[in-house]
C-alpha cells in the first residue's frame, strides 16, 4: 500500500533540517580559527608561525594606486620585502601596479576576488571567485600564488575547500595593527602590533582603505619604520611568507569541517573539501576591518 503523503511529511522535514544543519556546520566550523589564541595554539601554521628568527610582513586589500605605491617606496627605503594579499578585482583593474609589486621583489598572494562577507554557504561561488583571482595573478605576473587569506580572516568551509582544491596555503596572522580604524595612528599601530608580536610571527597591515576607514592607510605607512626597527633590534629578520619557514605538508592546518558533518541523512552533494585570512571584524570590520 502506498503511504499517504501526509505521513511522510514529518520525516521529510527532519531530513531537511538535519541536512541544513550539516551544511551550516561545515560552513562555519573552520571559521573558529579567526580566534587568535585558538589558532595560535591549535593551528600554528595557519596562524603564520614560522622560524623563530624571522617575522613575516603582510599587507591586505590592495593594490590601490592611491596608497600602495607609498608602501612600495617605504619598503624599498627600509630594504624589506613583504607579501601582499591582493583582491583579484583590483589586480585586474590595476595590472601595472600589480606587476610593479612583484617586480620590486615582493610576493603576491590571494585575498579573494572582492572583499565579500561570507554570511551564507556558497562553496561554488567561493571556488569560482578564488580560482578567478589565482588566474588573474598568474596572467599578470607569470607566477602562480602560493598563499591565501580570506577577507576578514573568516575561513569558512567553502573557502577552505576552494583554497585546498586550488593548491593555495591559507595563512592568517599572529599580530595586527588595527590600522583599519578611523582613530588609528602610527603610534597606535606600532603599539598594537608589538603587543602580540614574537619571533616567528606574522604581521597583518593594510596598504589600502577600500574596505576600511578613509585614509587610515596613513597610520600603517607611518608605523612601518618603527616596526621594522623594533624587529631588527629584537634580532628578527623581516620578510615575506616565502622566507618564513612555514613548510608545506599533506595535512590541513585547520579544523576539519567534514568531520563535523552529521553522518546520518547527509545529502550526497559532495565533500566541501574543507581547508581553510576574520569574522566580521569587531569594531569596523573584521578584526581588521579588512584583513
Amino acid at each position: 500500500m502506498r503511504p499517504a503523503v501526509g505521513a511522510l511529511a514529518p520525516s521529510g522535514v527532519a531530513v531537511a533540517a538535519v541536512s541544513g544543519a550539516a551544511v551550516a556546520v561545515a560552513h562555519i566550523v573552520p571559521a573558529a580559527t579567526w580566534l587568535p589564541r585558538f589558532r595560535a595554539v591549535c593551528f600554528p601554521r595557519l596562524a603564520g608561525l614560522g622560524r623563530p628568527g624571522h617575522v613575516a610582513l603582510t599587507f591586505d586589500d590592495g593594490p590601490d594606486p592611491d596608497s600602495t605605491p607609498h608602501f612600495l617606496d617605504a619598503l624599498d627605503r627600509l630594504g624589506v620585502r613583504a607579501t601582499f594579499f591582493v583582491l583579484g578585482e583590483s589586480a585586474v583593474r590595476f595590472p601595472e601596479l600589480t606587476r610593479d609589486i612583484a617586480e620590486r621583489g615582493h610576493e603576491l598572494a590571494v585575498h579573494g576576488w572582492t572583499h565579500s562577507r561570507p554570511w551564507l554557504p556558497a562553496p561554488g561561488r567561493d571556488l569560482r571567485e578564488t580560482a578567478r583571482a589565482v588566474h588573474a595573478l598568474h596572467e599578470i605576473t607569470g607566477r602562480r600564488p602560493t598563499w591565501y587569506r580570506p577577507p576578514y580572516g573568516i575561513l569558512t568551509g567553502g573557502r577552505w575547500a576552494a583554497a585546498r582544491r586550488l593548491g593555495l596555503r591559507p595563512v592568517l596572522w599572529t599580530a595586527w595593527g588595527r590600522d583599519w580604524t578611523a582613530d588609528a595612528t602610527a603610534a597606535s599601530v606600532r603599539a598594537t602590533v608589538h603587543a602580540d608580536l614574537r619571533g616567528g610571527g606574522t604581521i597583518l597591515l593594510h596598504d589600502s582603505d577600500r574596505a576600511s576607514s578613509p585614509d587610515c592607510w596613513h597610520a600603517a605607512l607611518g608605523a612601518l619604520p618603527g616596526l621594522i626597527t623594533g624587529c631588527r633590534d629584537a634580532g628578527w629578520q623581516v620578510g615575506p611568507l616565502r622566507e618564513h619557514g612555514i613548510a608545506r605538508d599533506d595535512g590541513p592546518d585547520v579544523p576539519d569541517a567534514e568531520a563535523a558533518r552529521p553522518r546520518q541523512h547527509t545529502p550526497a552533494t559532495g565533500r566541501p573539501a574543507p581547508h581553510p585570512t576574520r569574522p566580521p571584524h569587531p569594531a569596523h570590520h573584521h578584526p581588521h576591518s579588512t584583513p
